[in-house]
C-alpha cells in the first residue's frame, strides 16, 4: 500500500477537531514534505518521525513521502500529530502489513528514541474522541487526565508497542487513574473569621447562587480571609462542569495532580498588575486567561481599584456571557469563562478617616478608577466594618464552620438544579420571570424600590435572582418580602458608591 490514512486530533481552543494524516509513498528522489498549514514545530517533526521509526527497526524509505494534514485550511501546531504520521508511514510502506485503523485515533509527540511524549491539551481530544466512537492511543505521561473520561483509549511508551498492537502482536493498557472524587487539600475554614456576621451571610449567598461578590471596607478587617473562605463552602461540581474545568487545566498545560486537583473548584487571585491579555488569554496561539482558569471556580481581584480601569472593564462581557472570544490573525477561539467575581477593596488608599471615610477627597479620587457598568454587575456590595476592640481581642469567640454552611449551600443548590437545571446567577430573564412571579404587594414594593435606589433592569433581575437564592436557602415555596428586602440590602453600598464617585 502507498497511501494510508491515518485519524488524529487538533487543538483548538478547548475543542477537538479531527484531523486526516493522508501519506503517499511513490518513487522519485528522497524527500518528505508535509502539506496542510503545518507551523514550524509539525514541520520539524520529519526529523523526529525519521529517528524514531530506525530506532524502532524499522526502514524508514527512500522514496518521496507526501503527507497532508486535512482540513488544510485549520492551522497545525505543536508535536501532537508525530505519531500518527509515523504509523502513517509504516502502514503507507507496507511495514505493518494490513491493519485496520479506522477505529483509531493517535496522538503524541516522538523523542528521536521512539519514545512517545506527553502533550498539552489531550483531554478534548479524548472526550471528542470517545464522542467519536474510537479508541485514542496516547502517550502514558497523559494517561492520568484521559482517564477522566469514560472510554476505552489505551496508553503507549514507545513506537515498538503501538506498531505491535497494531500487528496485533501485544496488547496496549487502558488508561487508569486513581482519583479521590473530591481533593484531599484542605480548604481555610470560616470558624477562624470572628465577627462580620453581614460579609459571611453574603459569602453563603453568593455560594448557593453564583453570584458576584464585593468587599469594601478599611484596611485589615478581614476582606481577603473572608474571600479565601469561599471555596471551602462551595457546592460540589457537576460530571458536566468537572470536566469542563479539566478541559480547560489541560489546554493551559497544567498538570492534574500537581496544578490542580479533579472536582476541586478553582480559585484564581491574579495580581492587580496583571494585564487585559492576562486575564481574558491571548497571544498569537490564543491560550486561556486567569477568567477561564477560574471557570465554574472563583476568580478573587484583591485591591480592586489599583487595577488598570481598561482591565476591568473587559471583564464586562465575560461577567453577562459566560465565556470569551478571542480573536487574533490566525484565527478565533471561544473559551469559557462562567466565574464567581469575588472582589475587595479599600475606598481609599489614605489610612481609615472614621465616619467621613467614604465621603473624603482622598476616597472619593480612589473609587473614580471604577465604572458604574462594572459595579453593576455585582449582585453584592458588603461593607466590612472595622470589628470592634472587644470582638477583636476575645478568642474564644468562633464562628459557624464552613462544614455546616457548606450543608446548607447544598440543600439550597440541589434545589436549583432540580428546578431549572442550573445556579440561579445563570438564569436569564424570562426563566427568571417565570419562577420568580412575585405577588401584587411584592411588585408594588419593588416598583419604589426601584424607583427610590435608581436601580437599572439589569440590577433589577440580579435583586430577583439574589432574592431567589435566600428563598432556597431558607427552603421557603415562595420569594417572600423579606428575601426581597434584605436582596435589596446587599444593593445599598453600590448607591453609596455611585454617589461619591459623581456617576449616580
Amino acid at each position: 500500500m502507498s497511501l494510508a490514512r491515518v485519524f488524529s486530533r487538533a487543538r483548538v481552543g478547548v475543542d477537538s477537531p479531527l484531523v486526516t494524516v493522508e501519506t503517499h509513498i511513490s518513487n522519485g528522489l528522497p524527500a518528505l514534505s508535509i502539506v496542510g498549514l503545518p507551523e514550524a514545530a509539525v514541520r520539524e517533526s520529519k526529523d523526529r518521525v525519521r529517528s524514531a521509526i530506525m530506532m524502532s527497526k524499522f526502514e524508514f524509505p527512500t522514496k518521496r513521502i507526501t503527507i497532508n494534514l486535512a482540513p488544510a485550511d485549520l492551522p497545525k501546531e505543536g508535536g501532537r500529530y508525530d505519531l500518527a504520521i509515523a504509523v502513517s508511514i509504516l502502514v503507507a510502506s507496507g511495514q505493518l502489513g494490513k491493519v485496520e485503523l479506522d477505529e483509531y485515533e493517535f496522538v503524541g509527540e516522538l523523542a528521536l528514541s521512539g519514545d512517545i511524549r506527553g502533550v498539552p491539551g489531550l483531554l478534548p481530544s479524548a472526550i471528542t474522541a470517545a464522542k467519536a466512537g474510537r479508541q485514542l492511543i496516547l502517550p502514558i505521561d497523559n494517561q492520568m487526565e484521559t482517564a477522566l473520561v469514560e472510554s476505552n483509549h489505551l496508553a503507549a511508551l514507545h513506537l515498538t508497542q503501538v506498531t505491535s498492537f497494531l500487528m496485533k502482536q501485544s496488547f496496549l493498557n487502558p488508561c487508569i487513574a486513581e482519583l479521590a472524587e473530591r481533593s484531599e487539600k484542605q480548604y481555610k475554614d470560616m470558624a477562624d473569621v470572628k465577627g462580620q456576621f453581614q460579609a459571611r451571610r453574603a459569602l453563603e449567598v453568593a455560594a448557593a447562587g453564583g453570584h458576584n461578590l464585593l468587599f469594601i471596607g478599611p484596611p485589615g478587617t478581614g476582606k481577603t480571609m473572608l474571600a479565601s473562605r469561599l471555596p471551602g463552602i462551595m457546592p460540589s461540581m457537576t460530571e458536566a462542569e468537572s470536566l469542563a474545568v479539566a478541559s480547560v487545566q489541560s489546554v493551559s498545560g497544567r498538570k492534574i495532580g500537581a496544578d490542580w486537583f479533579w472536582q476541586e473548584r478553582p480559585f484564581r487571585s491574579p495580581h492587580h498588575s496583571s494585564s487585559a491579555a492576562a486575564l481574558v488569554g491571548g497571544g498569537s496561539v490564543p491560550k486561556p486567561g486567569e477568567i477561564s482558569l477560574a471557570h465554574c471556580g472563583v476568580l478573587f481581584l484583591d485591591e480592586l481599584p489599583e487595577f488598570d480601569r481598561k482591565v476591568l472593564e473587559v471583564l464586562r462581557e465575560p461577567l453577562e456571557n459566560g465565556e470569551i472570544h478571542l480573536s487574533r490573525a490566525r484565527g478565533q477561539v471561544c473559551y469559557p469563562a462562567r466565574f464567581q467575581l469575588v472582589a475587595a477593596m479599600n475606598a481609599s488608599n489614605e489610612a481609615y478617616q472614621g465616619d467621613d471615610y467614604y465621603g473624603s477627597r482622598a476616597s472619593q479620587g480612589y473609587l473614580r478608577k471604577l465604572s458604574a457598568p462594572f459595579l453593576d454587575r455585582i449582585d453584592l456590595h458588603v461593607e466590612v466594618p472595622p470589628l470592634p476592640s472587644n470582638v477583636l481581642v476575645n478568642a474564644d469567640e468562633t464562628g459557624e464552620s464552613s462544614a455546616s454552611i457548606r450543608e446548607r449551600v447544598e440543600q439550597a443548590v440541589t434545589r436549583q438544579r432540580a428546578r431549572q437545571g442550573c445556579l440561579n446567577a445563570q438564569l436569564n430573564g424570562r426563566e427568571l420571570e417565570a419562577i420568580c412571579a412575585l405577588n401584587e404587594s411584592d411588585k408594588a414594593f419593588m416598583q419604589g424600590a426601584l424607583d427610590k435606589l435608581g436601580l437599572s433592569a439589569r440590577a433589577y433581575h440580579r435583586v430577583l435572582k439574589v432574592a431567589l437564592t435566600l428563598s432556597d436557602l431558607s427552603q421557603a415555596d415562595l420569594v417572600e418580602r423579606r428575601h426581597l428586602m434584605e436582596s435589596l440590602a446587599y444593593r445599598k453600598m453600590e448607591q453609596k458608591l455611585a454617589k461619591v464617585i459623581g456617576q449616580g
